[in-house]
């Protein structure tokens, strides 16, 4: 009788396991991002704190201090950042602008998604700023504004009352 050989594993097909891993992050990512605007008030770590809480339920845990703490235990600190970035950033492609406002920081950071000499004016930056909602907590003088390289930093009015 012949020997049965089994075919060996195709060393360039992705591992299942690094692929679910991709799939749940690309889910979670465009969860955050369908449901950022859902809680009231926007811009804020109150509205993070209500994501997650509405998360962690619809996951099955409880709303209180156990059970949220499991649900971001089982999340992790690594995904947990990523969320956060995803929640609190908005990319504007017909302005070519990538805005990142998290309110734990001291500024809102303005990126350019094209020639930063082109992209980053202040008219585009107000018109982007006020499509998100973000005027009534930046500074209205440009002057405070601030131009670093490839990125514009503009502070936030009230730090502690925004976050």
């Amino acid at each position: 009788m012949g020997s049965m050989t089994t075919a060996s594993p195709d060393p360039l097909a992705p591992d299942p396991l690094a692929l679910q891993a991709t799939l749940v992050d690309f889910a979670l990512a465009e969860l955050v991002r369908q449901h950022r605007e859902s809680f009231p008030p926007l811009w804020s770590s109150e509205s993070w704190a209500k994501l997650l809480i509405w998360l962690a339920l619809n996951c099955g845990c409880s709303g209180d201090e156990t059970g949220l703490r499991a649900f971001a235990e089982a999340i992790g600190p690594l995904q947990m950042g990523r969320l956060r970035r995803v929640f609190f950033e908005r990319e504007l492609g017909d302005l070519e602008l990538q805005l990142m406002a998290d309110p734990s920081e001291q500024q809102v950071l303005v990126l350019p998604q094209g020639p930063a000499d082109e992209v980053l004016q202040n008219g585009r930056i107000a018109q982007a700023l006020q499509r998100v909602g973000l005027t009534v907590k930046l500074p209205v003088d440009q002057s405070r504004w601030q131009r670093l390289d490839a990125v514009v930093a503009i502070p936030w009015l009230e730090q502690d009352g925004w976050s």
